[in-house]
Protein backbone atom coordinates (compact mmCIF):
# COMPACT_ATOMS: atom_id res chain seq x y z
CA UNK A 1 0.00 0.00 0.00
CA UNK A 2 1.38 3.38 -1.02
CA UNK A 3 1.76 6.07 1.58
CA UNK A 4 -0.46 9.11 0.95
CA UNK A 5 1.10 12.56 0.99
CA UNK A 6 -0.71 15.83 0.38
CA UNK A 7 0.94 18.59 -1.61
CA UNK A 8 -0.99 21.69 -0.51
CA UNK A 9 -1.59 22.98 -4.02
CA UNK A 10 -4.23 23.07 -6.72
CA UNK A 11 -1.61 23.83 -9.37
CA UNK A 12 -1.83 20.78 -11.65
CA UNK A 13 1.56 21.47 -13.24
CA UNK A 14 3.37 21.62 -9.88
CA UNK A 15 1.59 18.44 -8.80
CA UNK A 16 2.68 16.61 -11.97
CA UNK A 17 6.31 17.74 -11.56
CA UNK A 18 6.53 16.55 -7.96
CA UNK A 19 4.68 13.30 -8.72
CA UNK A 20 7.23 12.57 -11.48
CA UNK A 21 10.08 13.07 -9.01
CA UNK A 22 8.46 10.83 -6.37
CA UNK A 23 7.57 8.11 -8.86
CA UNK A 24 5.37 5.30 -7.62
CA UNK A 25 6.67 5.38 -4.05
CA UNK A 26 3.96 7.76 -2.80
CA UNK A 27 0.36 8.57 -3.69
CA UNK A 28 0.54 12.33 -4.07
CA UNK A 29 -2.73 14.18 -3.43
CA UNK A 30 -3.72 17.77 -4.15
CA UNK A 31 -5.99 19.99 -2.07
CA UNK A 32 -8.81 19.15 -4.47
CA UNK A 33 -8.16 15.42 -4.03
CA UNK A 34 -8.80 15.69 -0.29
CA UNK A 35 -11.83 17.93 -0.69
CA UNK A 36 -10.18 21.07 0.64
CA UNK A 37 -11.88 24.06 -0.98
CA UNK A 38 -10.69 26.50 1.68
CA UNK A 39 -8.63 29.48 0.56
CA UNK A 40 -5.94 28.97 3.20
CA UNK A 41 -4.73 32.41 4.37
CA UNK A 42 -1.14 33.20 3.46
CA UNK A 43 -0.45 35.86 6.07
CA UNK A 44 3.19 35.18 6.90
CA UNK A 45 5.94 37.63 6.00
CA UNK A 46 8.07 34.99 4.27
CA UNK A 47 7.56 32.36 1.59
CA UNK A 48 8.64 29.71 4.10
CA UNK A 49 6.14 30.99 6.64
CA UNK A 50 3.27 30.78 4.14
CA UNK A 51 4.24 27.22 3.21
CA UNK A 52 4.19 26.32 6.91
CA UNK A 53 0.75 27.89 7.35
CA UNK A 54 -0.66 25.85 4.48
CA UNK A 55 0.86 22.53 5.50
CA UNK A 56 -0.09 23.04 9.16
CA UNK A 57 -3.68 23.84 8.19
CA UNK A 58 -3.97 20.60 6.22
CA UNK A 59 -2.47 18.49 8.97
CA UNK A 60 -4.66 20.04 11.68
CA UNK A 61 -7.89 19.79 9.67
CA UNK A 62 -7.42 16.61 7.65
CA UNK A 63 -4.88 14.66 9.71
CA UNK A 64 -2.83 13.86 6.63
CA UNK A 65 0.90 14.21 6.10
CA UNK A 66 1.45 17.27 3.99
CA UNK A 67 3.99 19.61 2.51
CA UNK A 68 3.54 22.95 0.81
CA UNK A 69 5.40 25.62 -1.03
CA UNK A 70 4.87 29.29 -1.61
CA UNK A 71 6.45 30.83 -4.64
CA UNK A 72 7.32 34.41 -5.21
CA UNK A 73 9.69 36.54 -7.19
CA UNK A 74 12.44 38.21 -5.18
CA UNK A 75 14.23 40.96 -7.10
CA UNK A 76 17.55 42.09 -5.67
CA UNK A 77 17.21 45.61 -7.15
CA UNK A 78 13.90 45.94 -5.29
CA UNK A 79 15.34 44.71 -1.97
CA UNK A 80 13.65 41.33 -2.32
CA UNK A 81 10.27 42.65 -3.46
CA UNK A 82 7.71 41.60 -4.40
CA UNK A 83 8.38 38.36 -2.44
CA UNK A 84 5.25 37.08 -0.69
CA UNK A 85 3.24 39.75 -2.53
CA UNK A 86 4.18 38.54 -6.04
CA UNK A 87 0.68 37.39 -7.01
CA UNK A 88 -0.88 40.64 -5.77
CA UNK A 89 1.99 43.00 -6.58
CA UNK A 90 -0.05 45.32 -8.81
CA UNK A 91 -2.81 45.58 -6.21
CA UNK A 92 -6.47 45.10 -6.83
CA UNK A 93 -8.46 41.90 -6.62
CA UNK A 94 -7.27 38.53 -7.81
CA UNK A 95 -3.99 37.57 -9.38
CA UNK A 96 -3.35 39.63 -12.51
CA UNK A 97 -0.07 38.27 -13.90
CA UNK A 98 0.10 40.82 -16.72
CA UNK A 99 -0.41 43.79 -14.37
CA UNK A 100 2.12 42.33 -11.93
CA UNK A 101 4.76 42.00 -14.68
CA UNK A 102 4.16 45.54 -15.92
CA UNK A 103 4.46 46.98 -12.41
CA UNK A 104 7.63 44.99 -11.78
CA UNK A 105 9.22 46.27 -15.00
CA UNK A 106 8.40 49.85 -14.10
CA UNK A 107 9.48 49.80 -10.42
Amino acid sequence: MKRKLVFATNNAHKLEEVAAILGDQVELLSLNDIGCQTDIPETAETLEGNALLKSSYIYKNYHLDCFADDTGLEVEALNGAPGVYSARYAGGEGHDSQANMLKLLHD
